[in-house]
């Protein structure tokens, strides 16, 4: 898997956590066995993007992208890892480069990609990533205590719709996620992937109605590597979570999606 790829799949790692899994790859010895380090001790945004003043959107219109920002989560919002509301140009993956070998697989490929789904009004993105560190059961070469460090990294983006097209979107969505169960293949950029499997799950509370699915990606292993991604509704509103674990992704284990990150954000959208 190139660079660019694992970044893309594992949305937008940070230098340290991309640091972390070229090292899980490679195998060195101061790393656990399910791809964890070991340590001792240790479409763009309509409008200007100027800040209005607050007030709510009439009925039935779409939010602007100025009321998407302050709708869309901040670091203030969460208690833990790491807010970015700024995404690198060739990690940020535009509609016109998501493709699948089924189109009608093409919703769940944008939800992995963290674009938005139908035609939004307005769309802002964000990524998110914290790590937790957890005492290991072994120790060091020297009998010191030693810590695994996993990294989860979520890719959202909220858009907004008019005309009843969040619904719809959403709709669309849940229809591929059945359709595409046994898996379909899907170009990102210049990153091909093949999805092994889609299978839905409980979506989280909170908003009128959401899709939720673990994805198993083919990565040449024994097991697929664990994706997974949330897409809530609010009203005329999408929130998209896609969401990787550095150590899954290596070993094929399953883990949870930081839940509070997914619902910081939903009770901002009102």
């Amino acid at each position: 898997m190139t660079t660019t790829a694992v970044r893309r799949t594992a949305l937008a790692a940070s230098a340290a956590a991309l640091t972390l899994l070229v090292t899980a790859c490679g195998g060195s010895s101061g790393e656990g066995g399910d791809g964890s380090r070991a340590t001792s001790d240790q479409s763009p945004p309509a409008g200007d993007g100027k800040a209005e003043p607050d007030r709510a959107a009439p009925a039935g219109d779409a939010l602007s992208a100025a009321e998407l920002e302050k709708a869309a989560l901040a670091q203030a919002d969460v208690k833990s890892g790491e807010v970015a509301t700024g995404i690198p140009a060739e990690e940020d993956v535009a509609r016109d480069k998501v493709s699948t070998d089924d189109k009608a697989c093409l919703p769940v490929a944008l939800a992995v990609a963290a674009v938005a789904q139908g035609e939004p009004g307005a769309e802002v993105k964000r990524s998110w990533e914290g790590q937790t560190d957890t005492l290991s059961e072994g120790s060091g070469p020297d009998g010191q205590d030693m810590t695994e460090i996993q990294v989860n990294m979520i890719r959202l983006n909220v858009a907004s719709y008019a005309g009843g097209g969040a619904e719809q979107a959403l709709t669309e969505l849940k229809t591929a996620g059945e359709k595409c169960a046994g898996g379909f293949t899907a170009s990102m950029g210049s990153d091909r992937m093949r999805v092994a499997e889609v299978a839905a799950t409980d979506a989280p509370e909170g908003g009128d109605e959401g899709f939720a699915a673990t994805l198993g990606v083919d990565i040449g292993k024994d097991a697929n590597a664990p994706m997974k991604v949330i897409v809530v509704r609010k009203g005329d509103t999408l929130a998209t979570f896609s969401a990787t674990n550095l150590s899954s992704m290596m070993s094929g284990a399953d883990f949870e999606v930081p839940m509070d990150v997914v619902d910081a954000q939903v009770a901002k959208l009102g």
